[in-house]
Formats: C-alpha cells, structure tokens, sequence
C-alpha cells in the first residue's frame, strides 16, 4: 500500500508539540510494516533541514488569487528517518525559523496543501491513501474529492487525524478565490459558521475520521471548540486510536541523552544516577522526590496552574521535595515560575524554552511527571514518563484517561479529576507518601515500564482503517 501523510510537523525536520512526534514515528512503523510510505512537510528554516542532503524532485507555481509563489519539492536523499521524507519549500512563506505564529499562516499553509495535491497528482501513480493531520492539511480531503485540476486523484482515500481539535483554521470567504477551482455546488463543504474551517472540512469530506485517544473522541462530541455537532454526525466513520510512541528513541537501556542507562532489572539505581544529574544541573537535591513538569506553559496543558501550585506544595512540604519546570509559552506564567526562584532556592527550578536532550534526563532522572491538563487528545508524555520508571501524576482526560490509572486502583499512576490547584497539591501529598513506601512504589515504577505502547500495535490499527475504506471504494 502507498501511503502519503502529510503534516505540518514531523519530527526531526519541525517540532512544536506530539504532533511531530506521531508523524516522525508512524509512517517508520507503517514502512517497517511493508507499505511504500512517503511525508510531506513545510520547508521550514530548520537545523534538520541544513544539516541533511536534499535534492529537487518536482517544482511548480501556487497560484493564491492574485499572488504567484514558485516552489520545489525537496526530497532527503538518504531516507534516514525510515521513509521517504519531502518538504514542499517555498521560500517566501516558509523560509522562516518558527512552525507557527505569522500573520500570513492561511497564506501558508493553504499554499502548502496545493503544492503537495499539485506534485502528487503529476506523479505517474497516485496513492492509495493520504493522511492528513489536523487541520494544516484540512482542506486536502476537499480538494482530493472536488477539485477540477486533482481528477486523477479521485480514486485516492482520504483519513484526517485530530491531535487537537481546539485549533481549527479558520478565514474568511474573501480567501476562496486562495483554492483550486471547483463546482461551487460544492462549497457547503467548506462552510461552518459563515466561515471557512479548515478542519471542519476535511472532517466532512474525508472518507475517515481519526483521533489520537477513544476517549478524546468521547469527549469531543460535546466538547470542540464549536464543532460538537459536526463530530456527533460523523461517528459512523470515526475512530479513536491510541498513539504510540517511539521505542527506539525512548528507550532508557540505550538512550545516549541520559547520564545512565538502566533496564527494569537495574531501575533504582540508574534513574538514581540520573536523578543525580538533573539535581547537581539545577542546584536541588536528590535525596528528595522530583516532581517535574515538561511542557506547552499554556491553560491547555493547565500551565497557568503550576506557579500558584508550586508554591502551595513547596510551602506545605519545603523538606519533602523539589519541583522542576521545562517549558515555555505564555509569558505570564513564565515570568511567575521565573519568579518562584528566589522563593524556594534549592527546592525548585525553571528552564524556559524546550531541549530535547535535557527533556531525555528530566525523564530518566524524575520521580514524578505533572500533567494536570484541561485538554490532552492523547498525550505522549506520561507515555515517555511510565516508559522511564516515572510515575504520571495526571488529571483524568482524553489520553491520560486511557492510559494512567490510579496507583489505588491497582494502576501505574496517580489521578485527579479536576483542573485545580487543590487536587494538583492533594496529589503531590500523596505522591509524597507512596515516595516513602520504596516497596510500592518501585512496583509501580517497573509496572510503568512493562507496559507495550509501541507503534506496532498502533500501526496495525491504523492499516486497517485504511483497508476499510479502501475496500468500502466510495469516491
């Protein structure tokens, strides 16, 4: 089976968020698996992109209404990742160091999705299924389906997987004359509340509908920025699929980002001396329990929560522990944790930014991961967390829902139900406790890591979805 996924991230080439590690990580497993995989990504001004070879396979020219944007698709000679990686480069949209963020990101990412649809369908062959992530590639399913200039690719399937329904890709209709042309019998497809959404779109038009957990799907039937009821007509062809993560970079017996490695048989001692790394990094102790926050620094991830739940739980158990926060976003929430330095010197620290190698030890040298989300479609780290020995302590939703339950419930992990501060600091108490009981808490620690969430399993189930509608063979 030819499979195109098209994205904009993947990671090593463009990281933000899970996103990129899913698209890094499944079109390897799927290609493993047997299929001819190809991912299509953004040019970006990255380091990947100038430390690695690229040669030119196709060029063409985007036509946005009035404007004209030449482009090429680059492909990475050496297929290093695993499978065939192309970025689609147009310099004067993408030839920037950031995924996100600009004023003229319709502009972007609306030219990207034409320029992918353009080379594909010039190809001698066309693929038996594209997947498309979130809603940078929304609009393709439409196209795929309805666009004059894409007849040749009418035979393609097409699936959309949300990794986070929340964001959308949203514009007006004085952008319409931005698409290829189309019998405007069509264009209720691309309407959702006198709007085009780009989302929207390729929910409607796609021949299957993804998410990253079962229970994000639940929950998005009344919980989607606005998309409740279109997500409710649509269950007949959806389905929730639970991410998997990358065992061979997340894996802590050969991890060369870690201070040591260790297996579950030599557990204590190797995320001691890790431990010892991180503590001696950040000036805090490693006698005493880490409690650690690698992350978005955003309300969705419940960012806006660790400065004022920090600072409860240093004051009511300033002997007991240390905290220590990776992340950035909002400058609000960063300048408060910056803050909590002077306060509580010696028993918590910051990093604001993101660093892949430091994120690799903060995970093999923790005792505890926060992840006190309001919204997680998935989630990767309490994945990376239990892979490590480290226990997640998590506010039951979406994929943590899914994969974290409660050290009381005979779990992996310890829960909360509510975004709140009190339940954050309630289970850090209790996370306190079990820390002291060395017995329980190391059975739950090699109970973590003996859990499968590899991308095998995850790869079969999505090669299904695909020969499900393939066989359905509806246009």
């Amino acid at each position: 089976m030819e499979i195109f996924h098209i994205s904009a991230e993947c990671y090593p080439m463009a990281k933000v968020g899970g996103l990129a590690d899913v698209v890094g990580a499944l079109p390897k497993y799927q290609a493993n698996a047997g299929h001819q995989i190809r991912v299509i990504v953004p040019c970006y001004d990255t380091l990947f992109k100038k430390e690695n070879d690229f040669e030119s396979v196709y060029s063409g020219i985007v036509k946005l209404g009035n404007f004209d944007f030449p482009f090429n698709v680059l492909k990475e000679v050496t297929d290093r990742l695993g499978y065939e990686l192309y970025l689609i480069e147009i310099n004067e949209l993408f030839n920037r160091p950031n995924v996100y963020g600009y004023e003229d990101d319709i502009e972007r990412f609306v030219s990207f999705q034409i320029a992918a649809l353009d080379w594909i369908s010039s190809r001698t062959t066309v693929p038996d299924v594209i997947n498309c992530h979130d809603h940078h590639t929304g609009l393709i399913p439409f196209l795929v389906k309805y666009g004059y200039k894409y007849e040749n690719l009418r035979t393609v399937r097409t699936v959309i997987t949300i990794h986070n329904g929340l964001y959308q890709g949203w514009f007006g209709f004085d952008k319409l004359n931005y698409l290829p042309e189309f019998d405007l019998i069509h264009v209720g497809f691309l309407e959702w509340n006198n709007s085009i959404n780009s989302l929207a779109v390729g929910i409607k038009c796609a021949h299957a509908v993804t998410t990253v957990s079962p229970s994000y799907l639940e929950e998005i039937n009344f919980s989607a920025n606005g998309l409740e009821s279109l997500f409710n007509s649509v269950r007949d062809k959806s389905i929730g699929i639970l991410n998997g993560i990358d065992i061979e970079v997340w894996d802590s017996s050969k991890d060369i980002m870690i201070a040591e490695n260790y297996t579950i048989e030599t557990l204590e001692i190797g995320k001691q001396k890790n431990k010892e790394k991180i503590c001696e990094q950040f000036e805090l102790d490693p006698s005493k329990p880490l409690f650690s926050f690698i992350g978005r620094l955003f309300e969705e991830k419940g960012g806006d929560l660790l400065p004022q739940a920090s600072a409860l739980a240093l004051s009511e158990n300033f002997e007991n522990i240390n905290i220590l926060i990776l992340g950035s976003g909002n400058k609000v929430i960063e300048e408060q944790l910056f803050q909590l330095r002077n306060d509580y010197n010696g028993n918590y620290n910051v990093f604001i930014g993101y660093n892949e190698e430091l994120a690799h030890l903060i995970y093999a040298g923790s005792d505890y991961i926060l992840m006190p989300s309001r919204v997680e479609p998935c989630g990767l780290n309490q994945m990376y967390a239990l892979r490590y020995g480290t226990v997640p302590i998590v506010r039951r939703t979406g994929g943590l829902r899914d994969t974290v339950i409660d050290f009381g419930d005979n779990g992996n992990g310890i829960c909360h139900d509510q975004a709140s501060v009190g339940d954050i600091c309630y289970s850090i108490n209790r996370a306190v406790k079990l820390y002291n009981d060395k017995i329980n808490f190391n059975e739950i620690r090699k109970k973590g890591m003996s859990i499968d969430h590899s991308w095998e399993r995850v790869c079969q189930e999505y090669i299904k979805i695909y020969n499900l509608i393939i066989e359905k063979n509806e246009i």
